[in-house]
């Protein structure tokens, strides 16, 4: 696929206006220890942008002494003046939506209308972290006369948040406000492939008066992560990456007997029965498919073909066409991701599959060093073929083909992932006998990226998710506080029981 368009005009490097990173410790930026810096590239482009540091122990260390020490004092401010920092957050968010959009923009190569869903999706997390001192209210009874239970909420100290690349500000305020309001210190360790937007974050969490040493940033690789696994005073890690490192953090977390709550990957199969409304079910398994370039947990994966579907596979082919890198499709992270991607196509044409629409070899005019893949949709794809059931990460769309729901439902059942499982129909019996039935922790009917809106938590099952609770809406009040339960007895009482 080659394609030339005059909407995107040729970009420059940033090199030469964006110094080498440093940390952010105690409120401000400070030189890693590290020796040495990875190069963070423009993947429209493929040309530096900037240099983050490989941190390692000593930056965990210093940026956990900072915590430690701000933890005292954030955590006994009361709840409904912490929450006042993060009215002013939001607000700073909506002030800057347009400049953090294109920072996301810069560094992850997503398009701007993507980009700025994920702020919008940063503002509606932070709104509802302001809600936190209705929803996390303690709880007092009288259990028998004169006898008082109280039950309160306590932050569990300092935690960290370790985020991946497709989402550079989003996933970060997936935890960021829920647990500062809750009254807990954090250190973030950003995708090092995408480390501007935290350090951002970071300036306006400031500006809003966060108390110094109260939000911390390390950046950089393996070393940074399983330092934060085995320090000593961090006492929870949430993570958001492949399922093969949430697994090995969420193992190494839990043998330093911390709290964990790793999501992995996916592969989201969307159930196509006969009687869907065609444009609806083009249009969204099209969008659901290529959004963020096919780079998110969320997206559409494989399609189920169930019986005569071949009208809406025409119909979403012809939307998938719509799709043009450069245009309305950003580029995917790096040379290696194309690579890799364009692999999986390969092989599965190898293995008798039949490509529908084909992305690979992309060009843009004028970007010709960016890291294009174009949609590509792959029909007669088997089960046991790779496409069918390892997570591509790309904007490519296996079609399996069945004869009966239940043969679906078997398919979608022997993914070994459970993040997200959509089907769509017309018939709202047959709506409610897949979602009764799918393995997966979001459902959705007529909807390509069923992603819960606060306060509804997110959060899959099976192998794209390890540890309790979902990393946002209310089920993140239990991850990132632990409960004292107090009992009182002031007055003697002529009548007693079991319980006085």
């Amino acid at each position: 696929m080659h394609t030339e368009t005059a909407h995107v005009p040729r970009k420059e490097s940033l090199k030469a206006s964006i110094p080498l990173l440093k940390n952010y410790i105690g409120g401000k930026c400070v030189e890693s220890h590290a020796e040495e810096h990875l190069s963070v590239t423009d993947p429209s482009i493929g040309q530096e942008i900037t240099r983050v540091p490989l941190s390692g122990v000593r930056d965990v260390d210093d940026a956990v002494r900072s915590a430690r020490a701000a933890f005292a004092s954030w955590s006994t401010t009361p709840m409904k003046e912490r929450v006042q920092v993060f009215f002013r957050y939001k607000m700073l968010l909506e002030k800057n939506a347009s400049a953090l959009g294109a920072l996301v923009h810069e560094e992850n190569g997503k398009i701007i209308t993507e980009a700025m869903a994920e702020i919008e999706k940063a503002i509606e997390v932070t709104e509802f972290a302001c809600s936190m001192p209705q929803l996390s209210a303690g709880e007092i009874l009288e259990v028998s006369r004169g006898v008082e239970c109280r039950l309160d909420r306590y932050p569990v100290g300092v935690v960290a948040s370790i985020t991946p690349f497709n989402f550079p500000n989003m996933v970060p305020n997936w935890t960021i406000p829920n647990a500062l309001v809750l009254g807990n210190t954090i250190i973030l360790k950003p995708s090092e492939q995408v480390p501007l937007s935290s350090m951002r974050i970071a300036e306006l969490l400031k500006e809003a008066g966060l108390p110094d040493g109260v939000f911390n940033v390390v950046h950089g690789g393996q070393a940074a992560v399983e330092a934060i696994c085995d320090h000593p005073d961090i006492q929870a890690i949430t993570f958001v990456g492949s399922t093969k490192v949430a697994k090995l953090v969420y193992a190494r977390a839990t043998s330093h007997f911390k709290r964990a709550l790793c999501l992995g990957g996916a592969k989201n199969h969307l159930i196509v029965l006969p009687d869907a409304n065609e444009e609806m079910a083009a249009s969204n398994i099209a969008a659901s498919m290529c959004g963020c370039a096919g780079q998110r947990c969320m997206a559409a994966s494989a399609m189920v073909a169930v019986g005569s579907v071949d009208h809406i596979i025409k119909r979403l082919c012809e939307e998938a066409r719509k799709i043009i890198p450069g245009k309305n499709l950003g580029p995917v992270i790096s040379k290696q991701a194309k690579e890799r991607i364009e692999r999986y196509i390969t092989e599965a044409e190898r293995d008798g599959a039949k490509i529908l629409v084909d992305g690979r070899g992309a060009t843009v005019h004028g970007n010709e060093g960016g890291y294009w893949v174009g949609p590509t949709v792959v029909d007669y794809v088997r089960p046991e073929m790779k496409i069918a059931h390892e997570e591509v990460f790309g904007p490519v769309l296996s079609i399996m083909r069945t004869k009966t729901v239940d043969e679906a439902i078997k398919i979608e059942n022997a993914n070994i992932y459970g993040n997200a499982a959509s089907v769509f129909t017309q018939s709202g019996g047959a709506a409610r006998y897949v979602i009764e039935r799918a393995s997966a922790g979001m459902i959705g009917v007529n909807i390509g990226v069923p992603v819960p809106r606060e306060p509804f938590s997110f959060g899959g099952w099976n192998e794209s998710k390890f540890g309790a609770g979902d990393i946002t809406g209310k089920s993140s009040i239990e991850f990132f506080t632990k409960l004292k339960k107090t009992t009182t007895k002031w007055n003697p009482e002529s009548k007693v029981n079991w319980m006085s």
